[in-house]
């Protein structure tokens, strides 16, 4: 077989796990209509259709399905093997991309990377923050850090934290005007400051008592897809946030928001470091594995 049809074989792969050819063109660096000339060329040599296309997407036919079930316990053993000879490096090297989200960015990853940046010079980290659930191998990303219900399937996990509380806060100034609410019902008569998923939802308030969980949705205040939003909101007595323990705990303790329904408070599910199932994952991304399983300094 000539290196351009293992080349464009292994094209093909990438398109139908990319769903389409502006995905798989980004990973692989080349325009959408290259590889779809690249494609039809290799169905025209080959005799026979691998794809069906679509305006909106691309998935293989019968007979493409039948070759990538080949093609891929090939194609991953070269891989590993790859893998394993970049093992020989003395120094690993190369970029790490990451996709995570904003509270996993700020308290998780950024806090271990001066050391991790010491240790291995050779190696760049690229961290996209993006709060919504991302393909990371679409998103051409080397590893991504959510919490577990949102983890993806076939994938390699490594818990980075065991959850962390979320706080229900606000204002002294509110809190002595619209009084201190002393169960969830309470909530009904305040302004409550609620947080928007990039899925376009909005959180269902969840609280936690004598091992029973509860969920409600809450009265809508202020609306707004950051967490820091919420908190300078209730900084500035708009009304009720809920927030996470972090972002919170420095303004209660010099007195600048109050901590109520502590006795309700729920936790957040743990963060979670994942990539694609590997034996042997590349050197660059083996090592950032390890600085992200080190205790935070």
């Amino acid at each position: 077989m000539d290196r351009d049809t293992w080349n464009d074989l292994s094209v093909f792969a990438a398109i139908v796990d990319a769903g389409g050819f502006t995905a798989a063109g980004v990973r692989l660096g080349l325009t959408a209509s290259a590889l779809s000339h690249r494609m039809r060329a290799m169905e025209t040599r080959m005799g026979v259709r691998l794809l069906h296309r679509t305006t909106r997407s691309v998935a293989a036919t019968e007979a493409g399905e039948r070759l990538l079930a080949s093609l891929r316990p090939a194609m991953s053993g070269i891989e590993e093997a790859l893998n394993a000879l970049e093992t020989d490096r003395v120094r690993p090297a190369g970029r790490v991309r990451v996709s995570a989200h904003r509270a996993a960015a700020f308290q998780l990853v950024l806090p271990r990377l001066p050391a991790f940046t010491e240790a291995w010079p050779e190696i760049s980290v690229e961290l996209v923050v993006d709060d919504g659930l991302v393909d990371i191998v679409s998103g051409g990303f080397d590893a991504g850090i959510r919490r577990a219900p949102a983890l993806e399937q076939d994938m390699v996990s490594v818990r980075l934290d065991q959850g962390e509380g979320l706080r229900m806060v606000a204002s002294p100034d509110y809190l002595r005007a619209m009084g201190q609410p002393r169960t969830p019902a309470d909530l009904a008569r305040h302004r409550c400051l609620n947080y928007r998923f990039a899925s376009g939802a909005i959180y269902r308030w969840t609280f936690e008592y004598d091992g029973q969980t509860t969920t409600m949705q809450t009265p809508l205040g202020l609306i707004t897809n950051d967490m820091d939003v919420l908190r300078e909101g209730a900084l500035a007595g708009l009304g009720i946030a809920c927030v996470v323990e972090a972002l919170a705990a420095p303004h209660i303790a010099a007195g600048r928001l109050v901590s109520v329904l502590d006795d309700w408070r729920p936790r957040l599910p743990p963060n979670y470091l994942y990539y694609a199932g590997r034996r042997n994952p590349p050197p660059a991304l083996r090592v950032f594995i390890d600085a992200m399983k080190a205790p935070l300094p």
